[in-house]
């Protein structure tokens, strides 16, 4: 899909995802945030009300963003321009989690009018229906040749 085949007001929902032990634990090794928030049990149910470790905000937004639908897939994407996330409930293991986008916006290019920046609401939900997370990106999406 080119710039012109995107529609303002578009929604999609995609496939969902269950955030593992091991999830955590490879994200915190690769991002080096060990934060006993994220990685000690005990500690997490000794000093805060949450019953089980929590999923980094950041590992959340970058499943999500791996979570992208079908009809998206096909986008002529040609760089991934902007994001923005509000946390909102923490992610726990066995979670399963889905995101929607919602197409807000068309910007078109002002040297070539055949492309330009779409604007995407989005919200990752839990497997009960609730917002963890909600945003939005921006992607400067190319033309037909």
């Amino acid at each position: 899909m080119t710039f012109d085949d995107i529609v303002v007001g578009a929604e999609y929902v995609s496939a969902g995802r269950t955030i593992t032990e091991a999830d955590i634990v490879g994200f915190a090794g690769l991002s080096g945030d060990f934060n006993p928030l994220h990685m000690d049990e005990q500690w997490v149910r000794a000093n805060t009300h949450y019953p089980g470790r929590i999923a980094h905000g950041l590992l959340v937004h970058a499943i999500g963003e791996g979570l992208a639908c079908k009809e998206m897939m096909s986008w002529k994407i040609l760089a991934f321009v902007e994001t923005q996330r509000r946390m909102l409930l923490p992610v726990l293991v066995g979670d399963r989690l889905c995101q929607t986008y919602r197409i807000t916006a068309k910007t078109a290019s002002r040297k070539d009018s055949s492309r330009g920046i779409v604007e995407v609401e989005v919200a990752i939900l839990n497997q009960n229906g609730k917002i963890v997370q909600s945003g939005y990106n921006k992607y400067l999406i190319g033309g037909k040749p």
